[in-house]
């Protein structure tokens, strides 16, 4: 069996990341799914929250919103409404996300109001967890 496998993320804007790992954690809507090599295919929707995965002795991270995971035995692919590596997200951009939906749950008049709010929250906390760790 391979020691890797071959992952691409994708958004509708662009190719985020097309590499090999070792292992990858992606965030399926029901919880976090563990993927080695060689890993039984199925199909999953994503929810928010971390990507990571590992290769070279290395730990790379993404946050990510959203959308479709297809796994193979020797190959993932990710299609994500948003995906940000962990260098690149304006952290000072999600600290004013999380204000926003903060004070929206707080004054949140209807259900519509009140459920963005806490998908906006969702996303800005992966956002600043995503990027606060970084790559290790």
């Amino acid at each position: 069996m391979a020691d890797t496998f071959q992952f691409e993320i994708v958004t509708p804007e662009k190719l985020v990341v097309r590499d090999v790992a070792e292992e990858m954690q992606i965030p399926g809507k029901d919880g976090y799914l563990g993927i080695l090599p060689g890993h039984a295919p199925l199909i999953t929707e994503l929810g928010v929250g971390e990507i990571s995965y590992r290769v070279h002795g290395y730990t790379h991270r993404l946050s990510v919103a959203w959308g479709f995971a297809e796994v193979l035995p020797d190959k993932i692919t990710i299609l994500a409404e948003t995906a940000e590596r962990a260098e690149e997200i304006d952290v000072e951009r999600a600290h004013d996300a999380k204000r926003r939906a903060e004070e929206r749950l707080k004054n949140g008049n209807s259900e519509i109001d009140v459920r963005r709010a806490q998908v906006a929250l969702e996303r800005a906390d992966s956002r600043l967890k995503v990027a606060s760790k970084g790559r290790s």
